[in-house]
């Protein structure tokens, strides 16, 4: 197990932010690698989405509607606060453009709009969300409407939105690509991701969703994949997009570390979803569904009450113990605790209240401020469909795409920034490699320098020292890639892929603190 922000969660609880709930997986086996709070209640805010989402892409596959299909905004949906897309009542919209509305700008009318078409109401979706939730495993959550903004009696836990999320990559590969964009065409308009900065900044990062109310605190469900490997992982109750997304990757960091290189795949049991009603909308001829094995059928029950679970409706108020760490986990509480000592303050354009006054009128359910929008688009190939965002990424990492019954092109992907996380102010690379990796072939020979910081008696220690280390010397480091290196003496932590100017520099500032340090040539 790895014991992660302990002392992070309890101060936010003590400073009255919302609970705080961590959870890591697999992502090829769903086991778990780490669980704190994990099976706790919480508010999921626009994670929520990633169910709305779920059930359209069902919806598309088993023929009950068309990304053409349009949708007709009801006043209920355009009346939702932000973020939204700006739709107007009887409007009518492509259900291309309400996907993507939702998947990468998290806009609460066209989630809405979304169940509303598929199931008539929204609190019939929320039912039939529900009851799909149950299906896959889900055991902490109910659904009361379609975007995530807080109501009573709708709630998840870390570990059931990491287990949506990795149904989400198994079930739809031809769709997943979408939660990698960080923009897309939505109809009215270009739309910028929420989740833009963690995907550029965390190596191997291809989404998933993130989510933000005062009720909530800053949330993510992400996944990356190095090499074979595939970490999955949840965070709940973030003080702000930039700590939520430095807990994360030290979180997928430790997830890498310690999960198998090399593991049989083993996919997630498929579930059928029965819709409750026929939507409004024109739809195809419905198509038939080709039998699966290991098979669920999912049948809405007669009313949300039939489905609720003894769980007590969440509510902000509510405490959550923080787990203790396990013995012989990585305790990373200590390198957190002296990060989050300087962590960057919520940005300007998504405050967290004060807790000493009535909080103002903030938007909900987006967290994304305003340096995304300044992100260009994504060039798609010449000739490409409007809906080429929604079809299967031609990366290796996704498994083998279902067969859709809308043709599309694979888009191109943006270039992305160096993979590196900005922590406290500097820049620091988020990679670990294992034992008996190397720098990579070809590299220039001025970059083959680094520095060691000893010897430990386990591979956990050395790990903590490595992680403290980033983050205190993010600047001096620059790309430097953290390894441990096993012997019969013990564990070095290492930093290597550094100049000789880096690798001197780095070891003078950490003599000068009394730690051992030695710079190792190429």
């Amino acid at each position: 197990m790895i014991a992660v922000a302990l002392t992070a969660a309890t101060t936010a609880q003590q400073a009255g932010a919302a609970p705080f709930a961590a959870y890591v997986m697999d992502g090829r086996t769903g086991k778990t690698l780490h669980s704190q709070n994990g099976d706790t209640p919480l508010h999921p805010a626009s994670l929520t989405k990633m169910m709305t989402l779920y059930l359209a892409f069902a919806a598309i596959e088993q023929g009950r509607v068309r990304l053409d299909s349009r949708f007709t905004v009801s006043q209920h949906a355009a009346s939702m606060p932000p973020s939204k897309l700006g739709l107007r009542p009887g409007q009518q919209i492509e259900l291309r453009y309400l996907i993507r509305a939702a998947a990468v700008k998290s806009a609460n009318d066209a989630a809405t709009v979304i169940g509303e078409g598929l199931a008539g109401s929204e609190p019939a979706f929320a039912q039939q969300m529900t009851a799909t939730a149950r299906a896959l495993g889900m055991r902490n959550t109910q659904f009361r409407n379609a975007n995530g903004l807080s109501a009573d009696g709708h709630y998840s836990s870390a570990h059931d939105l990491t287990i949506l999320g990795r149904h989400l990559f198994y079930d739809f590969p031809q769709y997943y690509s979408i939660f990698s964009r960080r923009s897309a065409d939505a109809g009215v308009g270009t739309v910028n991701s929420t989740n833009a900065r963690f995907l550029d900044n965390y190596q191997g990062a291809d989404g998933i969703k993130t989510g933000y109310t005062r009720a909530a605190g800053f949330n993510l469900t992400a996944s990356a994949q190095r090499g074979q490997q595939r970490v999955m992982a949840t965070v709940m109750g973030g003080t702000s997009t930039a700590q939520r997304n430095q807990i994360m990757a030290q979180l997928l960091d430790a997830g890498f570390s310690r999960s198998p290189a090399r593991v049989a795949v083993v996919k997630p049991a498929t579930v059928v979803v029965q819709p409750q009603r026929v939507r409004r909308a024109t739809v195809p001829q419905a198509q038939a569904v080709a039998a699966v094995p290991r098979t669920v059928t999912v049948r809405p029950a007669a009313n949300v009450a039939s489905i609720a679970t003894s769980v007590a409706p969440v509510r902000r108020t509510q405490s959550v113990a923080a787990a203790a760490p396990s013995p012989g986990g990585i305790d990373l509480s200590e390198a957190l605790r002296e990060a989050m000592a300087t962590r960057p303050e919520p940005s300007p354009e998504r405050p967290v209240p004060a807790r000493t006054r009535a909080p103002a009128p903030v938007a909900e359910g987006d967290d994304s401020g305003s340096a995304v929008a300044s992100l260009r688009p994504p060039t798609k190939p010449e000739g490409s469909s409007p809906d080429s965002d929604l079809s299967p990424d031609s990366a290796a990492a996704a498994p083998p795409a279902k067969s859709s019954a809308e043709p599309a092109l694979a888009p191109a992907r943006p270039a992305r920034r160096d993979s590196a996380a900005s922590l406290d102010g500097g820049t620091v690379k988020l990679a670990s490699l294992e034992s008996g990796d190397r720098p990579a072939a070809g590299k220039a020979a001025s970059t083959n320098w680094g520095i060691t910081l000893g010897r430990y008696r386990s591979k956990a220690e050395a790990e903590q020292m490595l992680l403290k280390t980033a983050l205190r010397e993010a600047d001096a480091l620059g790309e430097g890639l953290r390894k441990v290196g096993e012997s019969k003496r013990g564990y070095e932590a290492r930093f290597v892929n550094l100049s000789r100017a880096q690798a001197q520099l780095a070891c003078d500032k950490l003599q000068a603190r009394s730690q051992k340090c030695t710079v190792n040539a190429p």
